[in-house]
């Protein structure tokens, strides 16, 4: 009875929040309120051991017979595919009869997605020149697969209208799961933050807040007794999912949350991408460290990887050239050798008042720059560094040289404000303008970290052109825009190949896992700012902590800052992606398995422990908090083998090495000592006797 009136509690929320104006803080509020109803953020993990993390077998058999029955349609049955669409009013899969289907053959494996193989199916429609085309890849050794849906009109006129066009719409085998989904990233001290919630029967409804991840993360595991799924949805817009408890499964659906438009001749859309990630057990940590380990040999490019990188420039700083090489210059050894971009950001550019009202123009201050900033770039290669720098490219302010050629053509630029203009990559000459234009400035100035920034909310710039520009047609050019948005990424990469790319928005307002398949977050979090006068937020440390917690579930590679500084601070911000040098040994197990060890939230009462590593070796982070009272935590490994020894140490004491069985570690664990509050202690553990 409680549930019932709870989900029904929930429901009503979740009306309330489709109909909230987007990207309002109250939209947020009433999101979070709604999947607060259902949820709770202290709780723990059962612990796992590395046999239990192997990847089976019966896994990849699952995933395979799930993708070629309901992506491949490989039985010819063509009956029930899991997208959807509607064309002038009569659904795809209700109607099948109306299609022809042809599947074509599986790529080679790494033919167009490493560690993957490919398949074509094409959907031909009899009574229109409509085409659809899957694209779907099975990653066999990782029990994962994805799928992207195009449509096509082939034709000579306007196609019907295309409406519900849903990139999944099905039923997955899975008895009344438990349902993990983070929050997104509103500039909070909780970003991140990991909610565990029942599965309502009433539709729980989850989108982008104004076309960015302001509300929940696209990323969701469901997990049952038995087994369960990861599903991450690749879209970088106003995405929308929905997850409903059915009698023995769970329904799910995943869209652009607003498309209803015909096509015009020669036109194309697409649908999100969505990849879904099989594990057997009742364990969700075996499905998030799958997904981690997809992402990172799949997903990422190859040139993503942990990094480290130290301030050169901020979007104040009004260095010339000379100036900043005689400080590259002077830099001491210790930190060139630790440190592998120096992080150039806004303002480096000509101004007008300030680094905000001047974007839009992508040359170099040619006061301050004269030869551009290629000499600056050479002389951090001199000391084995590379040169990162800040654009943001989709936003051009008025009278910016971005601006005054957009304005020359018809369609290239959605008009706001003196300040908030922006180049519609919609259009598909000014996406090529673009990132030529970008493209060529990377390459001049030899940049090998490219930081992209975006800094407003796009729906309603969005909204405005498919009135003005599209005809009435919705969410026509939110999908063109966002389709574009990877082609000028792409772009930029294969101009300059090796090219690391930042995904910055605010902080971490546009992370999915197509941005994931082309860039990685160096700022995920805007609560980490300074202000005006240099200070931070006075518990910027336990935020960072809690997002780095929260984030690991779903990203290996991610980073951030703060401008504090002592061992509290330089261990609080211990990442895969640092912003100052150090603890590079302990940092590179972050990219490996993942284990939360404790509640993960604000609390100063209590430890904040999490883990990282593999069977072979790994480390924890244990951070005592200012109000914990307790001077020993009782530190228990997970993912170990069971029958090899460990030896185990404090990083402060290595003479002090312990040496045990994985099983009892994993079981009794070992008790760290910190005595002091704020502390952090790290412990690093490996195998011995191999």
């Amino acid at each position: 009875m409680i549930r019932m009136v709870l989900s029904l509690i929930q429901a009503l929320l979740f009306v309330v929040s489709a109909c909230a104006v987007k990207d309002s803080n109250f939209k947020e509020w009433v999101d979070w309120a709604a999947i607060d109803v259902s949820s709770e953020t202290d709780f723990s993990f059962d612990g796992i051991d590395a046999e239990a993390l192997r990847v089976t077998d019966g896994e990849r058999q699952r995933c395979r017979e799930w993708f070629d029955k309901n992506i491949r349609l490989a039985d010819g049955t063509a009956s029930k595919p899991v997208y959807d669409f509607t064309v002038g009013g009569r659904s795809l899969r209700r109607h099948t009869d109306e299609w022809n289907f042809s599947v074509g053959a599986e790529s080679a494996q790494g033919a167009k997605y490493r560690g993957g193989k490919t398949t074509e199916i094409t959907l031909t429609h009899k009574k229109s020149g409509l085409v659809a085309t899957v694209e779907a890849t099975i990653y066999e050794s990782h029990a994962t697969c994805e799928w992207t849906v195009y449509l096509h009109n082939a034709g000579d006129s306007r196609s019907p209208v295309v409406s519900s066009f849903y990139a999944a719409d099905c039923a997955l085998s899975i008895a009344k799961p438990q349902l993990y989904v983070s929050k997104g990233s509103g500039a909070d001290a909780n970003d991140f933050e990991l909610h565990r919630s029942f599965v309502n029967m009433i539709p729980m409804r989850f989108n982008a807040n104004g076309g960015r991840t302001e509300s929940t993360l696209p990323y969701f595991n469901l997990s049952g007794k038995n087994g369960g799924y990861v599903m991450a949805v690749g879209w970088t817009g106003q995405w929308f999912t929905s997850v409903a408890q059915r009698i023995g499964s769970v329904g799910l659906r995943v869209k652009q949350e607003s498309f209803r438009a015909p096509l015009e001749a020669g036109e194309t859309v697409r649908s999100p991408l969505v990849s879904l990630t099989f594990y057997d057990g009742g364990n969700a940590l075996k499905g998030f460290n799958m997904f981690r380990n997809w992402e990172s040999d799949c997903v990422y490019t190859e040139s993503a990887c942990e990094i480290t990188t130290a301030g050169l420039a901020n979007e104040f700083s009004r260095e010339t050239a000379d100036e900043m090489i005689r400080s590259i210059r002077e830099m001491p050894d210790s930190i060139c050798r630790d440190v592998n971009y120096l992080w150039m950001d806004a303002g480096w550019y000509t101004w007008n008042t300030s680094w905000y009202d001047s974007v839009g123009n992508w040359t170099p201050d040619p006061e301050r720059f004269p030869n551009g900033l290629a000499p600056v770039a050479q002389a951090a290669a001199e000391r084995g560094m590379g040169l990162l720098l800040w654009f943001e490219p989709e936003r051009c302010c008025k009278g910016t040289a971005v601006y005054n050629e957009a304005s020359r053509h018809e369609g290239w630029l959605l008009t706001k404000d003196d300040d908030v203009n922006m180049v519609n990559l919609a259009n598909d000459d000014a996406c090529t303008y673009l990132g030529n234009l970008v493209a060529t400035s990377i390459r001049d100035n030899k940049v090998g970290l490219y930081r992209q920034d975006f800094n407003f909310t796009p729906l309603p710039l969005w909204e405005d052109a498919d009135k003005t520009l599209y005809g009435g047609r919705k969410g026509i050019a939110e999908n063109h825009y966002v389709t574009n948005l990877y082609r000028y990424l792409d772009r930029l990469i294969e101009v300059n190949p090796g090219l690391i790319i930042d995904n910055c928005a605010s902080g971490g307002k546009r992370l999915d896992i197509e941005m994931s398949r082309r860039s990685i977050p160096l700022w995920r979090n805007d609560y980490n700012c300074a202000n005006e006068k240099g200070e931070v937020k006075p518990d910027v440390l336990e935020a960072t902590q809690v997002n780095t917690y929260g984030l690991s579930f779903w990203m290996p590679l991610h980073g951030t800052g703060s401008a504090t500084s002592g061992e509290y601070a330089d261990r609080s911000n211990i990442l895969p992606c640092a912003q100052r040098p150090g603890y590079q040994e302990v940092r590179a197990f972050m990219t490996r398995n993942y284990y939360p060890l404790t509640y993960g939230g604000m609390r100063t009462d209590r430890f904040l422990a999490m883990q990282y590593g593999d069977k072979d070796a790994g480390m924890a982070v244990i951070y005592k908090r200012a109000d914990v009272q307790d001077d020993l935590y009782l530190l228990r490994p997970m993912g170990l083998d069971a029958d090899a020894q460990y030896a185990v140490w404090d990083v402060d004491a290595p003479q002090d090495r312990m040496t045990y069985s994985g099983a009892r570690l994993m079981q009794y664990g070992v008790s760290a000592r910190i005595n002091d509050a704020p502390k952090c202690a790290i412990w690093q553990y490996e195998q011995v006797g191999m």
